[in-house]
């Protein structure tokens, strides 16, 4: 358990050094979304009763940013670490590969988790955020945050360069995000553009997340958290056996 706590910890030290860029700035374009928007479409859109939109998009923008930041911290560490070639020594370190894939998504998921809360503390300046039910939020951060981990080491591992990954994150996780629901409901949009929304894993965990503030979705909790579930155990065994493999990191 050394070899892991020590590389958990480098991990967590890797992006807390540099806390401005990896939580601050996040937090930033998240707030400045909420103050474009909000001006623009406040008295226009009404998605709930009794819920304003600016206070709709807050839960949406807290775990875009969950699933942004837990994806470039995983996909970020290992392609530095590749391009570099220090990757070698943790490769020769006595760690199981377990804890090697632990140690990655848990520092991965803390990153995402506590961009998200700075953007919902931060938020809360501007408008006021109800916790309906706190367990959901607990829950669909934190899996949505392990899943975009995971999806963030598989980039790393594959990407031989650092702008593997910018087309990786910039032409799927990206345009997952934005079109899952962050700045409106589904049963807005036509309802072939409602099926493809719900082929989207990513708009379970927004929904899911916003469940938890408002006690009211698109569609049930159980369901999402099925979906969510599901995708997490999956892309968490295909991303362990990956690094069991060696696949691109042994060479």
């Amino acid at each position: 358990m050394v070899g892991f706590s020590t590389l958990l910890y480098k991990e967590l030290l890797r992006f807390w050094r540099v806390v401005f860029q990896t939580v601050a700035a996040p937090i930033l374009t998240a707030l400045l979304y909420l103050l474009i928007f909000s001006h623009v479409l406040q008295d226009r859109v009404t998605v709930y009763n009794g819920i304003s939109y600016t206070a709709f998009l807050v839960p949406g923008l807290a775990m875009m940013s969950v699933l942004q930041n837990a994806f470039s911290n995983g996909s970020s560490s290992i392609i530095q670490s590749k391009v570099t070639g220090n990757i070698v020594f943790l490769l020769l370190a006595p760690l199981s590969h377990f804890q090697f894939f632990l140690a990655y998504v848990l520092a991965s998921t803390i990153r995402g988790v506590s961009v998200g809360i700075g953007v919902i503390l931060a938020s809360t300046v501007f408008v006021s955020i109800s916790m309906e039910s706190p367990i959901w939020i607990v829950v669909f951060s934190v899996l949505g945050a392990g899943i975009l981990a995971c999806l963030g080491l598989i980039a790393g591992i594959w990407a031989d360069k650092f702008d593997q990954v910018a087309v990786f994150q910039n032409f799927i996780i990206m345009p997952m995000t934005f079109l899952s629901g962050v700045f409106y409901s589904i049963h807005s949009l036509p309802d072939f553009w409602q099926q493809v929304s719900r082929s989207n894993p990513f708009f379970y965990m927004i929904d899911g997340f916003r469940y938890g503030f408002f006690g009211e979705s698109d569609v049930s909790p159980l369901i999402s958290f099925l979906v969510v579930g599901s995708v997490f155990l999956a892309l968490s065994f295909v991303t362990f056996n990956i690094i069991k493999s060696g696949y691109k990191l042994r060479n």
